[in-house]
């Protein structure tokens, strides 16, 4: 990758623009061929083009800006930017492969050509992106224009995605997943400031994946309204003849799929072809990610036979799934269908219960996920023994939440006593040691004991050693909470943990992101007391495409701050903060989450060398540049990589 430099002149390599030196007193480029626009075709800047460029100053010198300044969905954008640490001053982008014969490109080109035969004599570029934002296909009859995007690399084979450009309507629409329009200082890097453009995305019909962008982009003078309606419409156009292009399997299996989320109510419905696999929303909150592999193998057995079957299948996880599956074809060497699948657990009695039950949702703790269900089960089944154990995870993912509600499940009167280990002292372990000799039962939870200092941790470790092993039935739950640490535990840290048999790791709010539906209404109304406060669905959508670092708690915060503006009525976009339109790509599966954080805790290790953090993880230098472009992972020289 090369950065573009200002004022730079002169001839560089073949197949790279040339950058031109720019007018010092108003920002136009001046091209040596006197090609670039005189001043004299230019609009007199408006006052809302001068208090767009004094917000964007503002942001780059970290100013707090006025509410309306600038557009919401313009200043998330910027915020990714800046989070991305995107010059503002520069370009630099990398030069790509580009796919010049895939199904996009077989489908967009004659609605390209047959879009720019009409833009012939119009000052507007057409452009059409891949799902990465690489240039794939540039036309424009205007050669000045032309000879501006050649300076910005706006070019075929160089990616205008937002973590390398910044704000602009190809990357940008990516990231927002809809149509959107930039215009002049909306744009993050200022080379950018004389050009208007208005990205749409292009669907794929039947999976929805986003597979690319087609983009408008004119002089800022020539900008109009009808831009981004016209790249919604020309997007439409490219999805129906992709339509029109799918294999007839597809089309089939889609049809049987739809047919059978409309019919199945709160059914968990799978689609299954040879390289497809759809699922609704109760599919992927009931089966557990470790389940889907054993789970789609014996269907896919079941579909080649070309009849409806029904199956049992014992599940890793302890559940046993009933699949009924119904074929929409069976030819040689392929097979495709609809799976509806039902679970039951296998149950374990408990503690004070003569019937066996198995925990799927607790109160005040909220969510039925499949990886905060399987934690809350395992929770549960320590809690009925009678087992000590330790609740690991991040700041805010709900470790005291969960042992709370674990207890009040089934001993709703009982007693509970939290202690935070910030409180540490004398009176702290007489507390701790009075409730292990009360003999009333109850539960205890300690909170965050890795952050107890090692003289503190050896005297609990002795007041908890003489009741770890006792078989009283009236014995005291005890649960230690600690984060989720990469460093060494300290001998007096590890001999206090030696006295709680097991370790729980809870999940980050990222890993089970689909509770925000559930955690959003359940946190508003305890904020607003039970009045009548909603959440729109496009904004729900923001929240769940959020990667929180922060977990539940963040979440919370969140909320209050939209509580403390609207306390009735329903939240549309415009209501949620700017921090919460940072947002990943798409939503990642669990799975998916959890390999992003496996490369980012690599590349820590390995200290950023990303061929190193490769060999750790056991795959190849171009997997892990993939992935951590795909997964959005910055990682700046010298500095922490952000997950």
């Amino acid at each position: 990758m090369r950065p573009l430099p200002d004022g730079a002149q002169g001839a560089t390599p073949a197949g790279r623009p040339t950058p031109h030196p720019r007018h010092p007193g108003d920002g136009r480029d001046v091209s040596a061929t006197g090609s670039a626009p005189t001043p004299a075709t230019r609009t007199t800047t408006s006052a809302a083009a001068e208090r767009i460029a004094a917000a964007r100053d503002a942001f780059l010198h970290h100013e707090q800006l006025r509410e309306d300044a600038v557009r919401p969905p313009i200043l998330a954008s910027w915020i990714r930017s800046r989070d991305s640490d995107v010059a503002p001053d520069s370009i630099d982008l990398p030069e790509i492969d580009r796919e010049t014969d895939s199904p996009l490109m077989r489908a967009a080109t004659p609605i390209v050509s047959e879009l720019c035969d009409q833009f012939a004599t119009e000052p507007v570029s057409l452009i059409l992106c891949d799902g990465d934002g690489v240039v794939l296909d540039r036309r424009t009859g205007d050669s000045a224009l032309r000879q501006h995007l050649d300076r910005v690399w706006l070019v075929p084979g160089f990616s205008y995605a937002e973590q390398h450009v910044g704000t602009n309507g190809i990357g940008t629409a990516l990231e927002g997943r809809r149509p959107t329009e930039v215009f002049g200082h909306e744009h993050f890097v200022e080379h950018l400031e004389d050009l208007a453009c208005a990205g749409a995305p292009i669907r794929h019909p039947v999976t929805g994946k986003i597979l690319g962008v087609v983009d408008l982009t004119c002089w800022r003078s020539e900008a109009n309204a009808l831009m981004v309606a016209t790249a919604a419409t020309t997007a439409r156009r490219i999805e129906e003849a992709l339509l029109a292009a799918s294999g007839r399997h597809e089309l089939t299996l889609l049809h049987d799929y739809l047919t059978a989320v409309q019919r199945g109510g709160d059914s968990a419905v799978l689609a299954v072809g040879d390289d497809l696999v759809m699922m609704n929303d109760r599919a992927r909150e009931l089966i557990a990610p470790g389940d889907q592999v054993p789970l789609l193998a014996g269907a896919t057995d079941a579909l080649r036979a070309g009849r409806n079957r029904q199956l049992v299948v014992d599940l890793p996880s302890g559940a046993t799934a009933r699949v009924q599956c119904r074929p929409s074809w069976n030819e040689a060497g392929s097979a495709g269908g609809i799976l509806q699948v039902s679970l039951t657990h296998r149950e374990t009695v408990g503690r004070g219960s003569a019937t066996p039950t198995i925990t799927t949702a607790l109160p005040t703790a909220v969510g039925s996920g499949a990886l905060w269900t399987k934690c809350a089960q395992a929770v549960d089944r320590h809690f009925r023994t009678n087992e000590w154990l330790v609740l690991q995870g991040e700041h805010g993912s709900g470790r005291t939440t969960l042992a709370r509600a674990t207890h009040h499940l089934h001993s709703p009167a009982g007693h509970v006593r939290v202690l935070d280990a910030g409180d540490v002292g004398p009176r702290w372990l007489s507390e701790v040691s009075d409730e292990l000799g009360g003999g009333g039962g109850g539960t205890l939870v300690l909170r965050e004991v890795d952050r107890l200092p090692p003289a503190a941790a050896a005297a609990l470790a002795d007041v908890l050693e003489p009741h770890r092993e006792s078989t009283d039935p009236e014995r005291a739950w005890v649960v230690a909470t600690r984060s989720s640490s990469r460093t060494t535990d300290s001998p007096e840290l590890a001999s206090l943990l030696d006295c709680f048999p097991r370790t729980i790791e809870v999940p980050p709010l990222r890993h089970h992101v689909e509770d925000v539906a559930e955690l959003v209404p359940y946190l508003l109304a305890r904020l607003t007391r039970g009045a009548d406060l909603t959440c729109a669905p496009e904004a729900l959508r923001v929240l769940m495409r959020h990667r929180w670092p922060g977990n539940v708690e963040q979440l919370y915060q969140v909320l209050r701050k939209v509580v403390s503006r609207r306390r009735t009525g329903v939240i549309r976009l415009e209501d949620l903060p700017p921090e919460t339109r940072v947002l990943a790509r798409r939503v990642l599966t669990p799975l998916e989450s959890i390999e992003c954080d496996a490369i980012v805790d690599a590349l820590l290790d390995a200290d950023g060398n990303k061929a190193e953090a490769a060999r750790r993880l056991g795959m190849s230098r171009a997997t892990i540049y993939r992935k951590i472009r795909g997964y959005g992972i910055a990682t700046p020289e010298g500095a922490g990589m952000s997950r």
